[in-house]
C-alpha cells in the first residue's frame, strides 16, 4: 500500500506555486526526444493529484501532442508539468518541489530513445516507447 504525500513547490521566480499529493513519493524519468529537447536531459517528474496552481495567469501551455500539453512559467521559463489533456494527471517537474530528499526513482520510460552518453544508476521499472504507447495512448478514431 502506497502512502499519499503532500507536495509543494514553485518555479524559479516564484510566480507559479504548486501544491498537491503524490503516491510514495516516487519519481519517473522520461527519455523521449521531446522531453530531452524540452529539459536538456531526461524529464524527471512526480505524478500529482489534487493539484492546485497559484499564479495560473503566468502559466503558458504548449500542446506537444494529440493527448498532452506541457506547461512552463511565462516569466522565468521554468518547466512546470506534462499533462495528459483529458485527465486530471499532471507530471510535475521534480526540480520544482521544495522537498526532494524523500523521492525515489521508480520508473524510466522511452528507454529505447535514451542516448548512450548517460546512464541512470537506480534499478527501476523500464518501458520502451512502444510499451508506453500501448499502455497509455488514447485509441485513435
Amino acid at each position: 500500500m502506497t502512502s499519499k504525500v503532500k507536495l509543494a513547490g514553485r518555479c524559479m521566480c516564484g510566480a507559479v506555486e504548486i501544491s498537491g499529493t503524490a503516491d510514495g513519493p516516487t519519481a519517473g524519468a522520461c527519455h523521449c526526444d521531446m522531453c530531452r529537447r524540452w529539459s536538456s536531459g531526461p524529464f524527471f517528474e512526480v505524478t500529482c493529484g489534487d493539484l492546485v496552481f497559484q499564479g495560473e495567469d503566468s502559466i503558458i501551455r504548449f500542446r506537444s501532442s494529440v493527448w498532452a500539453e506541457r506547461g512552463f512559467c511565462g516569466k522565468c521559463g521554468s518547466n512546470l508539468f506534462y499533462h495528459i489533456v483529458d485527465s486530471d494527471e499532471y507530471q510535475i517537474a521534480a526540480g520544482l518541489l521544495d522537498q526532494q530528499s524523500d523521492l525515489r526513482l521508480a520508473l524510466q520510460v522511452f528507454t529505447d530513445s535514451k542516448p548512450s552518453y548517460y546512464t541512470l544508476a537506480d534499478d527501476t521499472e523500464t518501458m520502451t516507447g512502444a510499451e508506453v504507447y500501448a499502455a497509455f495512448a488514447p485509441p485513435s478514431d
